[in-house]
């Protein structure tokens, strides 16, 4: 087992709030805060992209794309989306010691300021790969890939024994298991936000989400809400995870989110950003980020709920998932260009004013974001 050198905390708070340009906890960061804003740990895949497919591939014929793109994928979606809203983010994963594994490390430790000092480089195995085809407004993925040996003491998706002391966690629960890191977590004070995946034992039983006990938020999409619940529609289906967990957020697709805060009684609704789409991939990724970043912030229901479903929709208008995320000055970009459209409805303008408090005045050249290519030989200097 080798590991890479990570950055330094110091280094990678420099590098990581001249990317965003936007440190949305500055007005709450204190002397013995915990080092870390947010911790992740999974897998990390290398993602190749395909978009511009006018439909799925047919079986035995050859489609041709018009756009490819390269990018770090799995996990790494998150955390990049993360690192560039400017919280400072860790991430434990396991990382093959091929020239894919290289490249994903680089790009996230040296491209975003991602920590990946939890992180591991593993000789003799081979990176995780998946392949998205992206075509109508959806995604048809294969993925091979192999557990990690043992021996790299990392625990199952790749948590160390002790994750170190953050913010905030977002978690992926997975049906009948427990990760120990969770609830290590929770007990010292870090807020879990949890995703899940779809079940594939059919069970849907909100009981073998054992870890869910241990977390503040829980964001489904409807389909996985509703079969969770039984519930008939996915509003219902957050007020009856409620009663699981404070709060749920269970994304609508094309019509937006629907949150509702068990402690308060609150509820939220925002609908979707119409954009066209290129490529969707970790647009759910994303949108979790930019929740997990208004929340961390302070800021009310409703406009955390504004705040990633924007970020979300600015990320599909790039290739691949983790390099599609938007930093401050796209974010900043998108507001002015809606400001200037004539005949804009109020109620836009009204819903997204918050962001005139917390986006960058000043005309500093944004630190460039690293964009997905069709090869990943190019290097750097690309």
């Amino acid at each position: 087992m080798t590991a890479s050198t990570a950055s330094t905390g110091e280094g990678h708070h420099r590098q990581n709030d001249r990317a965003a340009l936007v440190d949305p906890l500055a007005a709450r960061r204190a002397p013995g805060d915990p080092p870390w804003d947010v911790y992740l740990t999974g897998t990390v895949f290398l993602d190749i992209i395909f978009t511009g497919l006018d439909s799925a591939p047919v079986r035995g014929t050859e489609s041709w794309a018009r756009g490819m793109g390269s990018s770090p994928g799995g996990v790494a979606n998150m955390a990049t989306a993360l690192a560039r809203l400017g919280l400072r983010t860790s991430l434990a994963a396991a990382f093959g010691d091929d020239h894919y594994g290289e490249y994903c490390w680089d790009a996230l430790e040296q491209g975003e300021g991602i920590d990946l000092a939890a992180s591991r480089t593993v000789p003799g195995w081979h990176s995780p790969v998946t392949v998205s085809m992206a075509y109508e407004g959806e995604r048809t993925m294969v993925s091979h890939g192999h557990e990690p040996p043992p021996q790299t003491m990392l625990v199952h998706s790749g948590a160390p024994d002790r994750p170190p002391h953050s913010r905030a966690a977002v978690a992926s629960l997975t049906p009948g298991r427990r990760d120990p890191w969770i609830a290590r977590a929770a007990a010292r004070g870090t807020r879990i936000f949890a995703d899940v995946g779809w079940d594939d034992t059919g069970a849907w039983d909100l009981a073998g989400l054992a870890d869910l006990e241990h977390c503040e938020a829980f964001l489904p999409n409807a389909e996985e809400a509703m079969r969770y619940t039984r519930a008939d529609c996915p509003r219902a289906a957050a007020r009856a995870l409620t009663a699981y967990v404070p709060l749920a957020v269970v994304t609508l697709g094309a019509e937006g989110a629907y949150a509702v805060d068990g402690r308060t009684g609150e509820t939220a609704e925002v609908p979707a950003i119409a954009v066209e789409a290129l490529d969707p991939t970790g647009a759910g990724d994303v949108f979790v980020a930019g929740f997990v970043t208004g929340t961390l912030a302070d800021w009310p229901l409703a406009d955390r709920l504004a705040f990633a479903g924007l970020t979300a929709a600015l990320s599909v208008q790039e290739f691949g998932g983790s390099l599609s995320a938007p930093g401050w000055a796209e974010i900043a970009a998108w507001w002015r260009r809606v400001q200037s459209v004539e005949g804009q409805a109020p109620e836009a303008l009204h819903r997204y004013a918050f962001l005139e408090a917390v986006l960058p005045r000043d005309d500093t050249p944004p630190w460039p974001l690293r964009r997905a290519v069709p090869t990943i030989g190019f290097g750097r200097s690309a």
